[in-house]
């Protein structure tokens, strides 16, 4: 399995200078990299390979003064970051977007290195924790939390944030193998994203949405601000860093709060199902862009993801449509307004909240999907599905649990204690450190 650790480093002021000096390097080397490649296409009529562009390294040091201080792992990931944006450049015309060349990358743009492989380590001296770096420096790192030992480190990367701190993402890989997910899930659990209320599962809870106005009031002000400031001056580039600090302390906390609803997730439950969302093309509604945007719903779908890979829990994402129009009782469809939050089949009578009932819907999909007390081969309407499964129908019947069960929580709830749930912790599994 492989993971990425962050932590942030403490430069000094020579060390700050280096590693800058360094990543100025590296983004020279990616605009002459970028130059011989188009050079070479106009001569040969096709692109030159990877290990083509990588043997005229040695050359260049010859003239290039200063290319032969940076450690030569680095200069040869400067090269594969080319010919990776060269594919993703592939992958998008392949899939009918209009693409243009590549182009040379400004010091703003470019502000990482990796030493891929070698020229690493992490090291003790003077009794703290230094990254110890090939031609460069032993630089104050602060690991807020323990690399396993069995891990093995393959590669660091060096990222200086507009805020100008520097951060170091180690790519780890484990020798252990992801838990295997159980056959027959019996804790599960259907979870429904949205805007008023983050999260609305199946065992009543409803997770807030983070509240992150005066975040934004405070971003606002400080843009207000750099707008009246001259370009270049000292006093801009100040303002600049302020308002880089805003979105940092958003995006922060923003990302606080997913990790920590994930992993509640992943760890309390056996199987988690949610939509298999199209956020990007969400995204291009010009009404509530912005709420969407600052959900960060494939975020959050991203990290409950691995996270469940790594606690063996059951992760399925199921088709959106029309999870909020069906009765999670009879099944029939019945339109609906945005503006209407409690649903009320027609058919059945069964009244519920509107997302509690799409989070059964979800649920059921989910359960579905992996097979759970029906056979492949048969697709019963989802009436006849809660009715097939007996052992299930008393702890998953959206009528009896849906409406008493539901408990709203606040986000600044999981913020602070890393579990919408914190007074009543599930004891049905254990879990290591």
């Amino acid at each position: 399995m492989y993971y990425a650790y962050k932590y942030r480093l403490k430069p000094s002021g020579v060390h700050r200078e280096e590693l800058d000096r360094h990543r100025d390097i590296c983004r020279q080397l990616y605009n002459h990299t970028l130059y011989r490649l188009n050079e070479y296409q106009d001569e040969h009529g096709d692109l030159p390979s990877m290990t083509t562009l990588r043997s005229e390294l040695p050359d260049l040091k010859k003239w290039w003064d200063g290319l032969s201080d940076v450690y030569s792992k680095v200069l040869q990931t400067v090269v594969e970051r080319l010919f990776d944006n060269l594919k993703g450049l592939s992958k998008l015309k392949e899939n009918g977007y209009g693409v243009g060349q590549l182009k040379w990358k400004p010091p703003r743009e470019f502000r990482s290195f990796t030493y891929s492989q070698s020229g690493f380590k992490l090291d003790k001296k003077g009794g703290q924790t230094v990254l110890s770096l090939s031609k460069l420096a032993d630089i104050p790192i602060r690991l807020h939390r323990a690399i396993p030992d069995s891990a093995k480190l393959k590669q660091v990367t060096l990222k200086k944030e507009p805020t100008g701190e520097w951060f170091a993402t180690f790519g780890v890989e484990l020798d252990r193998e992801p838990p295997e997910p159980p056959e027959n899930p019996e804790n599960c659990v259907g979870i429904d994203v949205g805007i008023l209320k983050y999260a609305h599962d199946t065992d009543g809870t409803a997770v807030g949405s983070l509240d992150l106005s005066d975040e934004r009031d405070r971003l606002e002000r400080e843009q207000r601000k750099l707008s009246r400031k001259q370009h270049g001056s000292n006093n801009y580039e100040n303002q600049r860093r302020r308002v880089a600090e805003c979105h940092a302390d958003l995006r922060r906390k923003r990302r606080d709060f997913l990790h920590k609803l994930s992993a509640y997730y992943a760890r309390e439950y056996d199987l988690v199902a949610v939509e298999d969302l199209y956020v990007k093309r969400m995204m291009e509604s010009p009404s509530n862009s912005r709420n969407t945007a600052s959900a960060a719903w494939r975020t959050f779908l991203s990290l409950l993801e691995y996270k469940c890979e790594r606690e063996g829990t059951h992760f399925v994402a199921v088709n959106p449509r029309g999870t909020t129009k069906e009765c999670a009782s009879c099944g029939v469809s019945s339109d609906k307004p945005l503006w209407v939050r409690e649903h009320s089949c027609p058919a059945c009578g069964f009244e519920a909240d509107r997302d509690a009932n799409a989070a059964w819907n979800i649920l059921s999909r989910g359960l579905e999907d992996v097979g759970v007390g029906h056979s492949e081969s048969t697709s019963p309407e989802i009436s006849d599905f809660w009715c097939a499964n007996e052992s299930l129908r008393d702890s998953l019947t959206p009528v009896e649990t849906a409406l008493p069960a539901d408990t709203p929580v606040s986000a600044k709830r999981v913020v602070e204690a890393g579990s919408p749930i914190c007074s009543r912790r599930r004891s049905r599994r254990s879990h290591g450190p």
